[in-house]
């Protein structure tokens, strides 16, 4: 099968192949980031602003074509696909707007005499490796506040993403960045590493999975290069109480099974209070029952789209199995269809061992696992009972009882009375094995800035 490639997974069809980069290509790639950053970091703050103001308009006038693209990459709906376009056009013009300001230069009180002023500079050339899961919103969370900052850009994405990512190039070109100062690569393993290592180069930023993240960081710290690294998330979805438990349970079920269950920061531990778990179980199996197999582009009521590739089903279909074998319990779905499409059946599994190997595996996929607890602290207990940390949320009528809760919580992103708060203005990232760095935000346009101190004696 082709690296590089285009496949309908609901169908299993390769629709396109795309040729790998050479190693003579990726020298012209990284020569050519290099040098356009020396000219694009000397042009004005708000002239690389509104290069990046145009991309978004671009994006949006280009939204239902962008949209279709994904839709067939890696199967979501094109509803979903619509929204992830919105998403990314919002980052990206958040920081056309508001990236000049949020880097703008600052004096800060000195016993020295003299004047002290932090400022926020570009470092260089950036690379970029980035998953399937949101083709257009994890480019657009990197890209944009780096293209404002005045760095440059190599994007390396997830192989069945060749045509969003193409499309995201021809975008940033069209917009006013300088060819050379956003490129697409078809990269190999070895070409990442060798990018890394290449001097010219000055940071990696990855999203993907903890494996992923542990060789990349690695190869950062060797050759001593700052990266970021958003990785997995078990994220617990903690309800103490609630006036009406089966719209919990809807909310709880929508958010787990939004792209497929295909989301880093998805509420894949349901931990809800002994008295209201039944009512809570039978709501989300009444969610999951009678649900059909359907077409990502054409996705009816009652009907679920594909994971992004048979591969992906396949995975998750075995853990299912696993935990099962394990003492779990599954009450809805867990089937895969037969042939080559890539469509899972959204769960509902209960009773997973806490001694077991599934109880700290991240499922990728539309699966809701849930777990009952008798009290706020075995509730706290069991959500920071996890490796990883992305985010977590509590929910009650309570406002400050779950404020104590989620106040404990030890993540990267704690919400109450919502499972995600996510907008372009909100940092995204987490702690412990999920991660470290954020991303978008008044904090994102920082993560690869030179924030050099500038000093004048008097």
């Amino acid at each position: 099968m082709a690296k590089y490639r285009v496949q309908n997974p609901a169908t299993g069809e390769i629709l396109e192949t795309f040729e790998s980069a050479t190693d003579a290509q990726i020298e012209q790639a990284v020569a050519a980031a290099d040098t356009v950053y020396r000219e694009w970091r000397e042009k004005s703050v708000q002239d690389r602003a509104n290069v990046v103001k145009r991309a978004a308009e671009i994006f949006a006038e280009r939204r239902e074509e962008l949209a279709r693209l994904i839709a067939v990459e890696m199967g979501k709906s094109i509803a979903e696909s619509l929204d992830e376009v919105d998403f990314a056009t919002d980052i990206i013009e958040y920081y056309a707007v508001h990236g000049p300001s949020l880097i703008t230069s600052y004096e800060i009180p000195s016993t020295i005499p003299g004047k002290a002023v932090i400022e926020q500079l570009p470092v260089g050339v950036l690379l970029g490796v980035m998953p399937w899961n949101f083709p257009y919103y994890q480019v657009a969370r990197f890209a944009a506040p780096n293209l404002v900052l005045g760095n440059t850009i190599l994007l390396k994405h997830a192989d069945i993403c060749a045509s969003s990512s193409l499309a995201m190039q021809q975008i940033f070109e069209e917009a006013g960045v300088p060819v050379g100062g956003y490129q697409n690569v078809f990269a190999s393993h070895d070409q990442i590493a060798s990018m890394i290592a290449d001097d010219r180069v000055q940071g990696v930023s990855l999203t993907g999975s903890e494996r992923a993240g542990a060789i990349i960081g690695a190869q950062a710290g060797q050759h001593l290069k700052k990266c970021v690294l958003e990785l997995g998330g078990i994220d617990p979805m903690v309800v103490l109480d609630s006036d009406d438990v089966a719209a919990v349970a809807a909310e709880a079920w929508n958010f787990r099974v939004y792209n497929g269950g295909q989301v880093c920061n998805s509420n894949k531990r349901l931990i809800v209070m002994d008295d209201i778990y039944d009512d809570f179980v039978e709501a989300l199996v009444s969610l999951a029952t009678g649900l059909e197999p359907g077409d990502q582009l054409d996705l009816a009521e009652g009907q679920y789209a594909p994971l992004s590739t048979r591969a992906a089903a396949e995975t998750v279909h075995s853990q299912v199995q696993k935990a099962v074998a394990e003492g779990a319990r599954v009450l809805a779905g867990g089937v895969i269809s037969e042939g080559p499409s890539a469509h899972y059946a959204p769960t509902v599994l209960v009773d997973v061992p806490r001694d077991s190997e599934s109880y700290g595996e991240e499922i990728f996929g539309p699966v809701a696992t849930v777990y009952r607890v008798s009290s706020d602290e075995e509730a706290l207990e069991l959500a920071n009972d996890c490796a990883l940390g992305l985010g977590g949320s509590v929910f009650s009528t309570d406002e400050a009882r779950a404020a104590r809760v989620a106040s404990r919580l030890e993540v990267g992103m704690a919400h109450v009375n919502t499972i995600a708060a996510e907008a372009a203005e909100l940092p995204f990232g987490g702690v412990k094995r999920s991660g470290f760095g954020r991303e978008m935000g008044p904090i994102g346009i920082g993560e690869f800035s030179n924030k050099r101190l500038y000093f004048v004696a008097k």
